[in-house]
């Protein structure tokens, strides 16, 4: 029988319409009340019905009918909700009633319209992850700043011309991402944020960085691609935990002092000016691994590069360079040495190898070799700013990821020749489509990743890709895939996280090779049991952050299973405690509710 009469009116206070006419379901607003978790990413709103605002404050509808109410259906004894996704949707506000949400400790946004921030966001004290990235936000308010227990804060991909000193009140800030937004400068204030692990201030308009940021005592990883940084202030050198350094693409002319950074892993400094490394800026980083200078105006490499013990991967490609440290060779941790693009005429070409075995060695000919063995021209291999040569001669790798580029040029297919391509990266692009020339490498390659695309469908001639043992396409707007999927006989992986999938897609139970599933973070109702018991080799399933209102007790036969995720989705069993045991524990739980 109907919930509503004919003709009833609904109190628009009690935040609930009819089923037929919310675009948020019923039976997912009570679910959430249970769990404290609603996930509406994808439903394409325009809006959030008031219903969602107002869910731990309206008296359920349930609790006016004459019903008797068992255990699970105590509406009485329901959660504050802590945690709401509204990603991949339509917004284009937030409105003030988002401070009735007061327990909140997750709020995720992404990938909507939002312009701006209502003031009452500085309410949600509990607040600990918010995710804003991806929206069109040009200021924020200064309530955002009253948000002290906030742990992550994500602004990626927004158009911000100016950072409020306010920022510098977050205290508790592990992770600020600030990416891909108009920032000319970012204020001296985030230097108190002295608990801060990440900062990621890439692909902005950046011409120098605060001295205040000398403060940042945790900070590990520290991203600044991609900006019009000139210098980088000495006081860089205090940050004594930084571990990663990102600073490609600048206009630096010297490498930064960093005499104090003796935790410093990674550093890269590629497609800049620089034109000269001085042996004291090297021999305090005991500690590198990566050393990536590609793309500047060096002319030479300082003999104390040698010293640097713990080096795997040293890029110097693309530079003046014509002659490298004899002792080079004795590095026997180096796994990686780019030189092409550099005149060198020092090295004898068949003595310039890397092994692949266990004990990675580099031999590097030495001077007092055969003069009638050294080549007469320069090893020099073309630079081609679009595509990186060596990694598809030696690596068998296409790499066109994180352009921005609404398609993938001509030239880069080109540039693979007849060189066999085993993996290809068009990640973090502006796809819409698949590029048809992909095609060409189908007889080589097996792991290709699209992920963070605008991709919507998958057209049936990529299914020719027969070698395919890896898909990546995570964080597109995709709703299907094609049933020719199943003649990928070859496929072990499949990650469909972050995409619009409102089914299972039913191909992917005919996939016997099939190991790893990932497709968290859609609206994924219902899975059967039964046809996912045939996927013998299936080891890891995905399911988070989904619509499933019940998990089938079928479930725990999925013997070969080593691990399920399950959590954020609305199902009340099984609870949240048999799920935090583990995937053992959860399958046998399964499995002790199936029906004699």
């Amino acid at each position: 029988m109907s919930r509503f009469k004919s003709g009833a009116k609904i109190n628009p206070k009690s935040g609930f319409a009819k089923e037929n006419e919310s675009p948020v379901p019923h039976g997912l607003l009570k679910s959430a009340r249970k769990s404290g978790q609603l996930n509406l990413s994808g439903r394409g709103l325009t809006e959030v019905p008031p219903s969602v605002w107002r869910l731990n404050i309206d008296t359920p509808e349930e609790a006016n009918q004459n019903l008797s109410f068992g255990a699970a259906d105590r509406w009485w004894e329901q959660t504050d909700l802590t945690k709401l996704i509204l990603s991949s949707n339509k917004l284009e506000l937030l409105p003030e009633d988002v401070s009735l949400l007061a327990a909140l400790v997750v709020l995720d946004v992404h990938d909507n319209q939002l312009t701006s921030l209502p003031k009452t966001i500085g309410e949600l004290q509990q607040l600990q992850k918010l995710n804003l990235s991806h929206n069109k936000l040009r200021e924020l308010p200064e309530q955002l700043w009253s948000l002290t227990n906030l742990r992550s804060l994500q602004l990626q991909q927004n158009v911000l011309e100016v950072l409020p000193q306010g920022v510098g009140q977050l205290a508790n800030l592990d992770e600020l991402d600030l990416s891909g937004n108009q920032l000319t400068e970012v204020p001296d204030s985030l230097g108190g944020l002295n608990n801060l692990v990440k900062l990621n201030l890439s692909h902005n308009k950046l011409k120098s960085l605060p001295l205040g940021i000398s403060g940042m005592t945790n900070l590990k990883l520290l991203d600044c691609t991609r900006n019009h940084l000139e210098n980088v202030p000495p006081v860089l050198a205090h940050m004594t935990s930084l571990e990663q350094l990102y600073l490609r693409h600048n206009k630096l002319r010297v490498l930064p002092e960093l005499s104090s950074c003796k935790m410093l892993k990674e550093l890269h400094v590629g497609n800049n000016q620089i034109e000269s490394v001085e042996a004291q800026q090297l021999k305090h980083l005991t500690a590198l691994g990566v050393l990536e200078l590609r793309d500047n105006k060096l002319k030479n490499l300082p003999d104390e590069v040698t010293l640097l013990e713990g080096l795997e991967r040293l890029d110097i490609s693309n530079n003046d360079i014509s002659s490298l440290p004899c002792a080079l060779g004795n590095m026997t941790k180096l796994k990686m040495l780019s030189l092409e693009g550099n005149p060198l005429r020092t090295i004898r070409r068949d003595l310039l190898t890397v092994s692949k075995g266990n004990d990675s060695h580099l031999i590097v000919y030495q001077p007092d070799g055969n003069p009638q063995d050294v080549p007469q021209t320069a090893m020099t291999l073309p630079s081609q700013a679009k595509v990186n040569v060596h990694a598809i001669k030696t690596l068998k790798t296409l790499n066109y990821s994180e352009k921005q580029e609404a398609s993938v040029p001509d030239e880069v297919f080109d540039a693979v020749g007849k060189d066999p391509i085993s993996s290809v990266n068009f990640s973090r692009n502006q796809l819409c489509s698949l590029p048809a020339r992909i095609i060409e490498l189908k007889d080589t390659v097996t792991d290709i990743n699209l992920g963070f695309n605008k991709l919507t469908s998958i057209p049936v001639e990529f299914c020719m890709l027969q070698g395919l043992a890896h898909i990546d396409f995570r964080n597109n707007l995709l709703e299907s895939l094609p049933e020719e999927l199943e003649s990928l006989t070859k496929l072990r992986s499949v990650i469909l996280s972050f995409n619009r999938f409102k089914d299972f897609p039913e191909v992917l139970y005919r996939l016997h090779t099939l190991e790893t599933i990932l497709i968290s973070n859609n609206q994924v109702g219902s899975i059967d049991p039964i046809k996912l018991k045939d996927l013998e080799r299936l080891s890891t399933l995905d399911l988070q952050n989904n619509d499933i209102l019940h998990v089938p007790p079928e479930l725990g036969n999925c013997t070969s299973l080593r691990a399920l995720m399950l959590d954020g989705n609305p199902f009340r069993h099984p609870r949240a405690a048999i799920v935090a045991k583990g995937t053992d524990s959860l399958l046998e739980y399964l499995r002790s509710r199936i029906p004699s």
